[in-house]
């Protein structure tokens, strides 16, 4: 079951982990960080789920559920907030499901599951759409393969996922921090400077020369990119 999901959440880290994960299951995700933009993102896209921060700012979850009401849009609120008047309020404005922080992200890809087959949304038709594509590079996350012009590309679970959010994202600029965030649960005993080795090693399977990187380029004083043109 492949859906489209909106993740509405303000706190940046938690959003790409749940981005992240969706990414893992097959699924393709929208991220937003308040709840204006969570409204306007859900009424243009039509998602198959919205998973809500209630602590959103502009407008925050409750006032968001009460925006969709009518949209017939299944919403999953996830928040630190768990006394059982928010709960039983958040489930009256129209939730599907409610999950308190701290938690488990398998438990979290779980509820995603049951929610998406008791609403009927998602289908297998969305799988092809998980693979992400840049700079000649392709990374399918439901087969778990990553291919280089065409040619498959062994990779460590972390470079996997190193690779997957920099493919997701070209030129977008990652932090050491951003990038060690993307291989937890993988690689729980890294550091911040590991990831300067993890980049090395993905240099040398998908560069023509790993000394003068075209792909994979370092932004001196913040971190990596993917640069988005081919070499």
């Amino acid at each position: 079951m492949c859906a489209h999901v909106l993740v509405a959440e303000d706190d940046e880290m938690q959003a790409e982990l749940i981005r992240r994960s969706l990414l893992l299951e097959g699924h393709t995700a929208t991220v937003v960080h308040d709840g204006a933009a969570a409204v306007e993102a859900a009424r243009r896209l039509a998602p198959d789920l919205v998973v809500l921060d209630l602590m959103l700012p502009l407008i925050d979850g409750f006032g968001v559920c009460r925006a969709l009401r009518d949209d017939d849009i299944p919403v999953l609120m996830l928040t630190a907030r768990s006394t059982e008047d928010d709960i039983l309020l958040g489930l009256e404005l129209g939730a599907d499901d409610y999950m308190t922080k701290p938690y488990s992200p398998r438990e979290l890809m779980a509820r995603i599951r049951t929610v998406l087959r008791r609403s009927g949304r998602g289908g297998e038709d969305r799988r092809e759409d998980s693979v992400v594509r840049a700079a000649g590079l392709s990374v399918d996350p439901v087969r778990h393969e990553v291919r280089c012009d065409g040619t498959p590309v062994e990779c460590t679970p972390a470079e996997f996922e190193i690779l997957l959010a920099m493919v997701s994202e070209p030129e977008r600029v990652f932090s050491r921090r951003q990038l060690l965030q993307s291989t937890r649960g993988f690689d729980r005993s890294s550091t911040e400077r590991a990831i300067d080795v993890h980049i090395m090693n993905l240099r040398r399977k998908t560069e023509t020369d790993p000394r003068r990187p075209v792909r994979l380029l370092t932004v001196f004083g913040v971190g990596y990119k993917l640069s988005g043109g081919r070499p």
